[in-house]
């Protein structure tokens, strides 16, 4: 008589890698998960566990990990304890540790904290420009210059973000035009890499690649673009892949999925890590990221926030091993 212990499976769940030659061979995952995934929640995490976060990401391999925002706590009390997250860190020197500067008085604060490499962020848009920065796209881009050569000075090195390249949730569509113009304009004043947002997670495939090629044939190399790309629509991994196949070898990713997408209600925000690092795996592509560890952290977090990971393979992994 078959018993449901016989049914169990034997398998230990891993992606099968089936490696394309004519994809990168190593993708650069860039962790948001501290900083852009925790900035979401309602819940105010302890400073202490915000550190441990870190740490346990660390240790499952991630090496590209954006810790905070020198954001006024004004705006974003989620992320009120930042030179005391910094302070607390000890993470080895290896691991990319980046913080936001949305201007001269974060970059100051940044610096003063110990900060080693700045995120600046603008708008390929006028109305989100105008409703979450409080300016304009020539004025946004006026602040990261002020912060990109603030950080110059003192040879520290920038990233840049572009939000809404893909759609806008009060202007509709976006020319790629446009946010080949943006991306331009950050390379040109110091930005090491261009980070280019699916803010409410509209894109497509042949959108991603139109975009990429606008923002090549404006003078930026692919080596120097990031994808980040949300889930809104459940079109995150279809895009990663398109723009894998167009060259691009980082992306923008939350452990667990964390972070919301404020202007659709009820949806997902960031990539979780887990399901781009399962697909990425499947390809044969490197990552150095260990996906039961990871799991593992998200599992942790998600006890501290309050509600469970909408990672699909978080859930899965989780789901197999219990």
């Amino acid at each position: 008589m078959t018993t449901p212990s016989d049914l169990a499976p034997v398998w230990r769940p891993a992606p099968h890698e089936f490696a394309d030659p004519s994809l990168p061979s190593t993708v650069r995952v860039y962790e948001v998960g501290p900083r852009d995934g925790l900035q979401a929640e309602s819940t105010l995490v302890p400073t202490a566990v915000k550190a441990e976060f870190c740490r346990r990401l660390v240790s499952a391999g991630v090496r590209a990990l954006e810790v905070t925002s020198f954001v006024s706590p004004k705006w974003i009390p989620q992320l009120a304890d930042a030179e005391a997250l910094v302070a607390e860190l000890d993470l080895p020197d290896t691991v990319r540790q980046v913080v936001l500067a949305p201007n001269e008085r974060g970059l100051e604060r940044a610096l003063t904290a110990g900060a080693r490499e700045i995120a600046v962020f603008v708008s390929a848009t006028a109305a989100f420009a105008r409703r979450n920065l409080n300016t304009t796209v020539a004025g946004a881009l006026d602040n990261a210059r002020q912060v990109v050569e603030g950080a110059r000075a003192e040879g520290i090195g920038t990233r840049g973000y572009i939000s809404m390249c893909f759609g806008d949730p009060w202007e509709g569509r976006v020319d790629p035009g446009r946010v080949a113009d943006v991306a331009a304009e950050l390379t040109g004043m110091g930005c090491s890499s261009i980070s280019l947002g699916d803010t409410i997670g509209v894109a497509t495939p042949g959108h991603v690649r139109a975009v990429l090629d606008a923002v090549q044939a404006a003078g930026v190399p692919i080596d120097s673009i990031a994808g980040h790309f949300h889930d809104t629509y459940g079109q995150a991994l279809s895009n990663v892949y398109a723009a894998l196949i167009a060259g691009v070898t980082e992306f923008d990713t939350a452990a667990g999925g964390l972070g919301r997408c404020p202007y659709a209600k009820g949806a997902t925000g960031n990539l979780a890590t887990e399901d781009l690092v399962w697909m990425l795996h499947g390809l044969g592509i490197h990552t150095g990221i260990d996906l039961d560890a990871l799991t593992d952290t998200s599992r942790w977090m998600a006890g501290h926030i309050g509600h469970p990971s909408p990672s699909r393979v978080a859930t899965a992994l989780t789901a197999a091993r219990s």
